[in-house]
């Protein structure tokens, strides 16, 4: 167990390479298991890690490029030689090859794909040309089919013969064509066993059965497993064609994947997957775009607070609640950004539809508003016994409230026609934004209140 080592695993992985003891090496990742194998060559140097790969038996190799994120697998497999790049990608699944290839450049990921075997890379050309969140981006070209013209025997068979092959593929069901691989039909494996051997396979299989088109988006593929019980069902073209599988655990993997690329956007990660695996100068520059526009906004909501110092110095108890307003206006807008997320990747509304999410949005945010507002007025009464102060801050957490709801349900729509991704509208680049109106409101409300407050 990885325990059992004095040094830590990486440390040691680089004394197998100063050794080139290329059998101890692979001995020690086999001990290691791959999730621990990714994590120790992770801290290692790029070079180190180029090595590793290389020594590696390709089918190795592949194992871990499967375990690890694509943008990292892809970052590695670019810097080897292009021939072992494609022997590492020949064993590793056809979905999880298209993606590591996708995230490489177009020149190179064309030279790995012209080094492949011909089966893979045919896989690999099919699928490289779909997007990755709907079924043609998501599905295998792994699966077992067979003519309709063939009959149980020469089924079981092929089964036999290529057993060894066979053995890598995730089968439920044995697919019929015709000709043209047009999909006809279905076949328990249950039902090719217990038939007799001349039975024409054709005659015993369920014909029409469930299977979804190539450009079946994710959240239709989701519907569809929550629906039914399938663990993975075929995909087609537009005529037919039976082209792959897609699989229950791919879909779901597809979703927790656009959940955390929705999250690492929200929290200003604009960039795509971050690891600390990666260079640091890009890791640096991915951050700073956003933080750089993110800082403009922080000096002109630093300015506004400076526009009327002479309030609050005059009214200390409001900086009190400066920081209260805006955090609770900048909660109540990121709710607003969420729904309008959801709805917008569920189809339930269209990036046209602006004034009938705001109308929406508003209204609540009024109601929120009005009872927010109240709960922070009536501390900040009870607390100084000044019912201007309760107004102030009890006014402006309700006006800011429904001003953050209103940029946070619809700024996503817009986002969204501008072919941008709505995820962009929500985390600190909305809460900087509450930031400003809710100072703006609650100083300006204050100085024409101010010889009350004073």
């Amino acid at each position: 167990m990885p325990h059992e080592h004095a040094t830590a695993p990486w440390d040691r992985i680089e004394e197998l390479l100063e050794e080139g003891d290329r059998e101890r090496l692979v001995a020690f990742a086999e001990e290691l298991g791959v999730r621990e194998t990714a994590r120790a060559l992770s801290r290692l140097e790029p070079e180190d890690r180029d090595r590793v790969l290389t020594l590696l038996p390709p089918e190795d190799a592949a194992e871990f490029i499967e375990e690890i994120p694509e943008e990292q697998a892809a970052d590695l497999l670019g810097h080897l030689p292009t021939n072992k790049a494609a022997e590492i990608l020949n064993e590793v699944d056809s979905n999880e090859a298209a993606d590591v290839l996708g995230e490489l450049d177009t020149d190179q990921a064309h030279e790995i794909i012209a080094s492949m075997g011909l089966e893979e890379a045919e896989d690999a050309r099919l699928l490289v040309g779909y997007e990755d969140d709907v079924a043609g981006g998501l599905m295998i070209t792994e699966y077992l089919a067979y003519p309709e013209t063939a009959t149980v025997q020469e089924v079981i068979w092929d089964l036999q013969i290529n057993a060894e092959k066979y053995r890598e593929y995730s089968v439920q069901y044995i697919y019929v064509t015709s000709n043209g691989k047009r999909l006809e039909g279905v076949l328990q494996l249950r039902d090719l066993l217990f038939r007799p051997a001349t039975v024409c396979i054709a005659d015993i299989m369920i014909a029409q059965p469930v299977c979804v088109r190539d450009d079946a988006t994710l959240e239709a593929l989701d519907e569809l497993f929550e629906e039914e019980a399938f663990m993975g069902v075929p995909v087609t073209d537009a005529g037919g064609r039976l082209l792959g599988i897609i699989k229950r655990a791919d879909v779901q993997e597809g979703l927790a994947e656009r959940a955390d690329d929705a999250y690492l956007k929200s929290q200003g990660i604009v960039g795509g997957e971050e690891l600390r695996s990666m260079p640091t100068l890009l890791r640096s520059r991915r951050r700073l775009s956003w933080l750089s526009v993110n800082i403009v906004l922080n000096i002109v909501a630093a300015s506004i607070i400076a526009m009327y110092q002479e309030t609050l110095a005059a009214a200390i108890a409001l900086a009190v609640f400066l920081p209260m307003i805006s955090d609770m206006s900048g909660c109540s807008g990121n709710q607003a950004v969420a729904v309008s997320i959801r709805e917008l990747s569920l189809g339930l509304v269209k990036p046209f539809e602006i004034a009938h999410v705001w109308i929406k949005e508003f209204s609540v945010g009024v109601l929120n508003g009005v009872v927010l507002g109240a709960l922070i007025g009536g501390v900040a009464y009870l607390w100084k016994g000044n019912p201007y102060l309760g107004l102030v801050v009890g006014g402006a957490l309700a006006v800011n409230t429904m001003i953050a709801v209103s940029i946070g349900g619809t700024i996503p729509l817009v986002l969204k026609r501008l072919k941008v991704d709505p995820a962009l509208a929500s985390g600190p680049m909305l809460t900087t934004v509450t930031d400003i109106s809710g100072f703006f409101i609650v100083l300006t409300l204050a100085t024409q209140l101010l010889p009350r407050l004073a």
